[in-house]
């Protein structure tokens, strides 16, 4: 059975669900059939998590064992990159062990965040799929620790996620240097076709490929009025009859485009944003010499 021989492994709110799916549109690559399978961080459990929806993501999505997991690469055909991408895989301790023990030769490949922007990009998309009831940030913070300890999922921990030092440490104990890659998403965004192509050198295929990289995947915008967020969203008997009348394509861009106009992106308070930095300003010093590259622009 197939294995994947590339993992984009982290981390969450930092560009990995654009990553996968321009990887996905190149001829050399196979990518998994869905993002976040989360094998490597739960391989032979049974996980239970609490918070709005956590345990009917894990249901859905998460892959336990190892048969299931391979069926993920069923459709491969001779492509020369295989992988996958599960976020969180940066950030639950185990995983570098387990992807050690199953893959030890395996590419990795992380794109790491301003772990302040991070943390509130990922409070915002919380927000934004009504997971998130507390409607400001800090008092979100405030409540991150205890909803830890009730064992809530990964995507209420808004603050714990950005020390990246101590979540990278164990691959860079672990696999050879030259099987890591760290991308910057603030490099990404800026010239996202250079960051592509790198990863492509970086997998051994075609770099002169240019993925369609005109829309952008999973962004952290919350609606300015719910109840039309939620009317586009959800079934509704006015829908269900001009449905037969629209065709498919022309109904899910009319969608889109309404959607799109309803969305804004709220911004952090500089309060916010320096007590946020002084906590990790000590583990952004640590990371810069970990992965080699001056993180001075996240410590203004």
């Amino acid at each position: 059975m197939v294995m994947p021989n590339f993992i984009v492994f982290g981390a969450a709110k930092s560009g990995t669900t654009s990553i996968y799916k321009y990887l996905e549109q190149h001829p050399d690559v196979f990518m998994s059939s869905f993002k976040e399978p989360g094998f490597f961080a739960f391989e032979g459990e049974k996980p239970t998590l609490n918070g709005p929806g956590a345990q009917k993501w894990v249901d859905k999505w998460v892959v336990t064992d190892l048969e299931s997991y391979q069926k993920l690469f069923l459709g491969h055909n001779g492509e020369k990159a295989i992988g996958e991408a599960s976020p969180y895989y940066i950030y639950y301790p185990k995983s570098a062990a387990t992807i050690h023990k199953h893959v030890p030769n395996i590419k990795l490949i992380a794109i790491l965040r301003n772990p302040v922007d991070r943390a509130f990009s990922n409070y915002v998309w919380a927000v934004r799929d009504r997971a998130e009831n507390l409607t400001n940030f800090q008092d979100a913070l405030a409540a991150e620790e205890e909803r830890i300890k009730e064992n809530w999922g990964p995507k209420w921990h808004y603050k714990n996620q950005g020390f990246y030092y101590h979540q990278l440490n164990p691959y860079y104990e672990l696999f050879e240097r030259e099987q890591i890659k760290i991308y910057l998403y603030e490099s990404f965004v800026a010239e996202p076709v250079k960051v592509m192509q790198d990863l492509f050198r970086f997998l051994e295929i075609d770099d002169n490929f240019t993925p369609d990289m005109s829309r952008k995947h999973n962004t952290s915008l919350i609606p300015r009025n719910k109840s039309w967020h939620q009317f586009l969203d959800k079934p509704n008997p006015l829908k269900s009859i001009v449905k037969p009348f629209l065709p498919l394509q022309f109904r899910q861009n009319l969608k889109q485009e309404a959607k799109e106009k309803n969305l804004f992106k709220p911004s952090l308070t500089n309060e916010m944003r320096q007590q946020l930095m002084t906590e990790y300003q000590e583990d952004i010093r640590k990371l810069q010499d970990l992965i080699q590259q001056d993180l001075s622009r996240w410590l203004v």
